[in-house]
């Protein structure tokens, strides 16, 4: 067995014995509130630590790194929106959602907009496209983070697979307090496995004023200009498609439901102001300094690998870095694999036993207080088992759905969320006409490769959302004033 694989089961134990001792624990008492919400009592560290560990994915690891390790600080540029989501998130909706989840009881996003708008449909469609879309990138991350495990332990794909996805869904089947207390874990490890590369970089690289030379020299144009030090690459990244970054993962993450469910999870407004604060430095730190490794990296790997710009920070770790060292570092882009499909894995099961079952059977009971037994349980398992069988014989659709799925869940929830929360007028059927408006036209985009002014195809899904949704709640208009004494109690 590889030397690095020994730290990596040890970070793996870890987990299992958190799991396990947050459900002693919880013996006897898990109700939905718990198992989906923790109780709503996180404190602000945690909070912001398990909002960036979802965040931060495989691709933050990987991708991301590769893409600039070929465009240059000008990529670094375009990550720079990421530093402010968390206290976007939270600071924009992250008070209104803890109170208004406590007033109406709801216990996921779906849950709040269904109280909001009172239409099953709508809450239906939500829980459908929520699904489908995490299902996918669960397996999406499955497979990227069992090919980073097999490249960087020497064992097979599939053993490795089994080994890390296992312990994922093992833990997850804890509640969502395991899954924020891994969370937090995962974010420290994924900082750590940063700052081991940045050590090892530049001290391959013989100094942080040599790598910057050396960065430098790599790539000029005829007239001499550093390539990768300009701040659009010398023309290759535009500014249309710099100003669709700040939407993609700036402004629209707030209609990501796996980030805004923890802001239902908190206990106090001084936990929320803690976790914006937290949550901004440690965001920044890692979304940024992942993305300027890839630059720096430059320094050190001067060919693209074989297996493409993805395979820059495996190599690194594996070809350049002390074995320890190397261990340590590996678990980073695990961390943020794992933390990632547990937030979505959980997030799905509610979706199945709340958002499905709730609709579909008007007369069972929303109370969150309600003992379900092992049900949770046993359903994120099942959940769980599929992910890892579609992950060990991947379908060419899901490479498909899981670019699409980022997008897609933002051109879904952002309008009617924040309308919904903020425009007493927006109602259901303004809210079901942004959904369809939003998904088709970004759905269409995507499909048919179509590209107008270099704006990523998410600014126009957004654009169409946001106008069939505002045209059709003002056409429509009917005020529900038992949810207006609710939702806007100070503007009746």
């Amino acid at each position: 067995m590889h030397i690095t694989t020994y730290p990596v089961l040890a970070f793996l134990a870890l987990l299992l014995l958190i799991s396990l001792y947050v459900q002693k624990k919880q013996q006897g008492k898990l109700t939905q509130k718990e198992y989906f919400l923790a109780g709503r009592n996180l404190g602000g560290v945690v909070l912001a630590l398990t909002l960036v560990a979802t965040y931060g994915s495989v691709s933050s690891f990987v991708s991301g790194p590769g893409i600039a390790w070929e465009l240059g600080l000008s990529w670094v540029v375009f990550a720079a929106p990421q530093i402010i989501t968390g206290f976007f998130i939270l600071g924009l909706v992250g008070k209104k959602m803890a109170v208004l989840s406590r007033r109406t009881g709801a216990l996921t996003v779906i849950d709040l907009m269904h109280e909001r708008y009172q239409n099953r449909l709508l809450s239906l469609i939500l829980a459908f496209f929520l699904i489908v879309f995490f299902t996918v990138t669960i397996v999406g991350q499955f497979i990227g983070g069992a090919q980073i495990f097999a490249a960087l332990t020497g064992l097979d794909y599939k053993i490795g697979l089994l080994i890390f996805a296992v312990v994922t869904v093992i833990y997850t089947s804890g509640g969502f307090r395991t899954v924020a207390l891994t969370d937090a874990v995962c974010a420290v490890f994924m900082l750590t496995g940063m700052f081991a590369l940045a050590f090892s970089i530049i001290a391959s690289g013989g100094g942080m004023s040599a790598v910057m030379e050396e960065i430098a020299a790599s790539k000029v144009t005829a007239e001499g200009t550093p390539v990768l030090m300009t701040w659009n690459s010398c023309g290759a990244l535009p500014f249309t498609l710099l100003f669709s970054a700040w939407i993609l993962v700036g402004f629209a993450t707030a209609g990501l439901p796996q980030s805004l469910v923890r802001c239902m999870a908190y206990e106090k407004s001084s936990d929320l102001n803690r976790a914006m604060l937290v949550a901004t430095i440690v965001c920044g730190a890692l979304m940024i300094g992942m993305t300027l490794l890839g630059v720096l990296a430059r320094a050190v790997i001067h060919e693209v690998p074989a297996n493409g710009t993805d395979a820059i920070i495996p190599t690194l770790i594996v070809n350049h870095m002390d074995p320890w060292l190397a261990s340590i570092t590996i678990i980073g882009p695990l961390a943020a694999t794992m933390s990632t499909v547990s937030s979505l894995l959980i997030a799905s099961t509610s979706a199945i036993l709340r958002d499905f079952y709730l609709n579909l059977n008007p007369l069972a009971s929303r109370s969150g207080s309600k003992n379900q037994g092992l049900l949770p349980v046993f359903l994120t398992l099942f959940l769980g088992l599929i992910s890892i069988l579609l992950a060990l014989y991947p379908l060419d659709i899901v490479a498909w759905v899981n670019l699409f799925a980022f997008g897609g869940l933002e051109a879904a929830f952002l309008w009617p969320l924040i309308l919904g929360l903020f425009w007493k007028d927006m109602n259901a059927k303004g809210a079901l006409a942004s959904v369809i408006a939003g998904l088709g036209v970004y759905g269409v985009l995507y499909a048919f490769k179509l590209n107008f002014f270099s704006f990523h195809n998410i600014v126009w899904g957004l654009c169409a959302g946001l106008i069939a949704g505002v045209t059709v709640s003002l056409v429509t208009r009917r005020d529900d004033r038992a949810m207006l004494e609710i939702f806007f109690p100070h503007r009746l």
